[in-house]
């Protein structure tokens, strides 16, 4: 008789835990998703131009089916390009930066980063304005220097920089991004560590180890490229303010080529382009990556190219960047949420 005492009330505390479970498993279902209601106005009224802060939780995302037909046009102006001979080789990283879907051409091929170089080095300096603003103060010299063999420049800057003059960094970052003079990386450069640069390829998870063995040759992807872009908008390795102020430089390029022109004037697109001429191999380079906030639909397209005409290269680019443009524009075409 004790023993199915013992049953009975084994049985019934089962029963209580699992009722007690239920419900609470419901309470705290609830207040998650009046949190994540929460987080979400709270996200939506930062007040932001150029980021959308947000820890990214899942960069490895699956390419999404839904942007098949987007790849297929892609591939198919590639192809079309390529058969002009108009280009030789083009890379392509696409990215939905409000819902994570991204798809690539050829993403895993490597290139020469040229100026585009340029970002990483801001975000270092920027990275170490947040424990010194003074940084940002400090005064400096720039190393004027001509361009020669593989670094001439063909995109170059309005204005050049006083050999006699002294800048500020800001000044220079500003100078660096804006009208990508190399002057001003080159000074920017030289005044950092190997280690201070290197850092923020390590803390991003970017391989740059080719780099070491042959700086000016093909050393980066443009899937890993992208990540710069990913990481300023979301906020997630600069603080908020930082982030804003990097994609603020980056959004008056001069730069009007390219991705820019493949879009409506009044579309605001934070970028930076790259070029790079070989003299032994007559082969060019140029690249074009960054953000085009399309009310609502903001995405991220990167764009790198191989050839032997940078005009030829720029339609190129220009013609993908529309065609993605009109797609991202279309509600019909793309409902990735």
């Amino acid at each position: 008789m004790s023993s199915k005492k013992t049953l009975l009330l084994w049985i019934f505390s089962l029963a209580v835990t699992f009722i007690v479970g239920y419900f609470a498993s419901i309470k705290i279902n609830g207040n998650q998703q009046s949190n994540d209601n929460k987080n979400e106005t709270i996200r939506n009224n930062f007040n932001y131009k150029y980021i959308n802060p947000i820890l990214e939780c899942n960069s490895d995302i699956e390419q999404n089916t839904k942007l098949s037909s987007l790849k297929k046009s892609i591939e198919d102006t590639i192809k079309n390009e390529i058969y002009k001979k108009n280009i030789s080789f083009v890379s392509v990283y696409f990215r939905d930066l409000n819902n994570g879907p991204w798809l690539g051409v050829n993403e895993e091929e490597y290139f020469s980063p040229a100026s585009l170089i340029k970002v990483p080095i801001l975000i270092t300096y920027l990275k170490k304005a947040e424990d010194n603003p003074a940084v940002l103060k400090m005064e400096l010299f720039p190393i004027v220097s001509t361009d020669s063999g593989d670094n001439i420049q063909n995109i170059k800057p309005s204005v050049s920089l006083a050999p006699d003059k002294k800048y500020t960094i800001e000044e220079l970052l500003e100078k660096m991004i804006i009208n990508s003079d190399n002057d001003a990386y080159n000074t920017l450069a030289d005044n950092l560590t190997s280690n201070e640069i290197t850092k923020v390829y390590q803390d991003l998870d970017i391989d740059i180890s080719k780099a070491f063995t042959n700086p000016n040759g093909n050393i980066i992807t443009v899937k890993d490229y992208a990540s710069f872009y990913r990481i300023l908008f979301n906020a997630s390795y600069l603080n908020q303010d930082m982030s804003e102020k990097a994609l603020s430089l980056l959004a008056q390029s001069q730069y009007k080529n390219g991705l820019v022109a493949g879009v409506p004037q009044n579309i605001n697109i934070a970028h930076k382009f790259g070029e790079r001429k070989y003299l032994d191999s007559d082969e060019t380079q140029l690249h074009d990556c960054g953000i085009i906030y399309l009310p609502k639909k903001p995405y991220l397209l990167c764009i790198m190219t191989r050839g032997n005409d940078i005009t030829k290269a720029s339609n190129t680019i220009k013609d993908i960047s529309a065609q993605v443009f009109q797609y991202v524009s279309n509600d019909s075409q793309l409902d990735l949420r």
